[in-house]
């Protein structure tokens, strides 16, 4: 059973659907013993970083969230969810996020000209081997829609990066924790099969 953690931040039914499609038993997940009890965890988000943060503390969550990084669970952070996954933003300097992953989130810069947010389709270029993005033709398209976006602070975390005016990490991966800086759900072909990869993740090695 895969957990999509509903805390109110944003419509889950994308992802519900594309999970459906590719045959995976899912749930919301609203509570902590609905988290540690799943075999994988989706951790989506759209908004703002201090926000969903608050609201993972209002809903009883965050500690679960983390639990599930260190218990060796499978556990995907989407768009706003990746970036929750690590330390801190630039768009909430007084929030401290997850850090399960190091690094920081930055703004994309103003003065590069470029319509923000980065809106739409993009290619992403894998970095390395990767289970989450096996399998993939060579530079992909995905969707994002994202004004901000991750520094890891270990290089080798990062699985992808992409380009828009900046060079961006699109794509992380340590042990049982990966993120995705664009919407998988809303990728077409390419992005079922990243969520059939981390289906795949689910049912061990």
């Amino acid at each position: 059973m895969i957990a999509v953690i509903d805390y109110g931040a944003g419509n889950l039914k994308s992802m519900k659907n594309a999970l459906d499609s590719l045959g995976a038993a899912n749930m919301r997940a609203s509570t902590a013993k609905e988290i540690l009890l799943a075999d994988a965890v989706i951790l989506p988000g759209v908004g703002e970083f201090g926000s969903a943060m608050a609201e993972l503390e209002r809903h009883g969550i965050k500690e679960a969230v983390r639990g599930a990084a260190k218990s060796g669970r499978p556990l995907l952070g989407i768009c706003l969810g990746m970036q929750l996954l690590f330390e801190a933003s630039e768009e909430s300097p007084k929030t401290e996020g997850l850090g399960v992953l190091p690094g920081r989130v930055l703004r994309f810069p103003p003065e590069m000209g470029l319509k923000i947010p980065h809106m739409g389709w993009n290619s992403i270029a894998p970095l390395r081997e990767s289970r989450l993005l096996a399998g993939l033709p060579r530079g992909p398209y995905m969707y994002f829609v994202h004004s901000f976006y991750v520094k890891a602070a270990e290089r080798s975390d990062v699985s992808a990066i992409a380009e828009y005016g900046v060079i961006f990490d699109a794509a992380a991966e340590r042990d049982n924790i990966f993120g995705c800086q664009f919407h998988p759900e809303k990728s077409g072909t390419a992005g079922l099969a990243i969520l059939k990869n981390f289906i795949e993740l689910t049912k061990g090695d």
